[in-house]
Formats: C-alpha cells, sequence, structure tokens
C-alpha cells in the first residue's frame, strides 16, 4: 500500500508541476485562480506550485523510506503514479475547470476540443495505473516475502 501511495503522491506532484510551468508559465493560457487580477493569479500559480512540490516531496520521501525497508513493490508504484498523474488531471479538468469554474485551459477559442483531449488523456493515465495495479496484484509474491531485490539495510560480515 505505501508503494502505491508513494507513486499516487509522485504523480500527482509531477502532473501538477507540468501544468503549472507549461499551461501558466510558459503558454501563459492560465493561472490557478482567474476570477480576480492579475496579481492574484501569479500568487495563487506560487501557492499551487508550492502544494505541487509538497506532494513530490512527500512521495520522494515515502518511496525512499519504503526501499529502505525492502518493501518496494515496482509495479504497484508505477501504477500508483498513473493513478496520481490522471487522477489530478481529472480533477483538475472536471472539478476545477467545469465544477468551480475558478480557470479554463485556454480563454478565447472553442474549449471542447481541449477539454476532451485534456480528460480524454486523464482517463487514459488512470486506465494504464489500474491496469498496472491489477496486473500486480496478480503476480504478488506471498506474505512476508521481500518485494525487491537485494539487501536495503547494511549486512554485518563476521
Amino acid at each position: 500500500m505505501r508503494s502505491v501511495l508513494s507513486g499516487v503522491l509522485t504523480g500527482i506532484g509531477t502532473a501538477a508541476f507540468i501544468d503549472e510551468t507549461v499551461f501558466h508559465q510558459l503558454l501563459h493560457w492560465h493561472h490557478f485562480y482567474d476570477k480576480s487580477t492579475t496579481d492574484i493569479g501569479l500568487v495563487s500559480d506560487g501557492l499551487f506550485h508550492a502544494g505541487s512540490w509538497l506532494a513530490m516531496v512527500a512521495g520522494l520521501v515515502l518511496y525512499a523510506d519504503v526501499r529502505r525497508r525492502g518493501t518496494l513493490v515496482p509495479r504497484k508504484w508505477w501504477g500508483g503514479l498513473f493513478l496520481g498523474l490522471g487522477g489530478f488531471q481529472l480533477y483538475d479538468g472536471t472539478f476545477q475547470h467545469k465544477g468551480l469554474g475558478i480557470h479554463q485551459i485556454r480563454y478565447g477559442v472553442d474549449l471542447a476540443p481541449y477539454d476532451w483531449t485534456w480528460n480524454g488523456i486523464a482517463v487514459l493515465l488512470l486506465v494504464i495505473g489500474a491496469l498496472l495495479l491489477v496486473r500486480a496484484s496478480r503476480t504478488a509474491p506471498r506474505a512476508g516475502t521481500p518485494r525487491t531485490t537485494g539487501p536495503r539495510t547494511p549486512s554485518r560480515t563476521r
């Protein structure tokens, strides 16, 4: 479970970082909060960026912990990563864009192709993550068996 959680947090952080970097900073399509001034939009982008990095750091700290413990299940981690990527994107595209209306993908254009593409990619990422998790649970070793190869703690020789 910790492998999945680590992947999900890392996926959320990655998706949010890509969204903020590409669509907010490079393309200037929108801010995290577009219902006020540009200054407020920039502050909201900064807070959003900080939140994405908190998710990333938490995910990577948890990843390091499961590796150290020797309980990392790589396929479950990748499944969690894809669930985090797709989950963030679907949440952003449905709840933030349409439900709350705090921003849109882009302004001054027909939104339908953007919305379908954005949410379609999100669903695809979620399906990939779910398939990886199903596959990982079908090939899971017996309980109590370490799931990664090689020792994760130093061994003493006498």
